[in-house]
């Protein structure tokens, strides 16, 4: 359990996905481009591909993201943050995306 205090550190923010790229020579691993609203847009790592054969249909697509995660190397690219998904023992998968009105860069509160 965490507490409170330990809960409100985390920035999780609406992003948009610029671009989408299967990592070669990894089973799930997708390179993601991210709008976060901000100055440059992120790259991010994500081990969700075997959900989307088709990884452009994550193009245009805003999502949830937490933003102050420290990067960390995965298969060589840099991750500088996460993307938030849910996902059952039974193969049900969902990313947690906002409503279509809500801006980039919006922070979860």
């Amino acid at each position: 359990m965490i507490n409170i205090d330990d809960f409100k550190k985390i920035e999780i923010k609406v992003g948009k996905i610029l671009s989408a790229e299967k990592i070669p020579e990894t089973d799930k691993l997708l390179k993601l481009s991210v709008d976060l609203g901000e100055e440059m847009p992120r790259q991010i790592v994500s081990g969700i591909s075997l959900y989307f054969p088709d990884c452009n249909t994550l193009i245009d697509k805003k999502c949830m993201f937490v933003a102050n995660l420290e990067a960390r190397m995965i298969r060589g690219f840099e991750s500088q943050g996460m993307i938030l998904a849910i996902s059952t023992p039974d193969g049900k998968f969902s990313l947690l995306s906002p409503n279509d009105d809500i801006p980039v860069g919006t922070k979860a509160s």
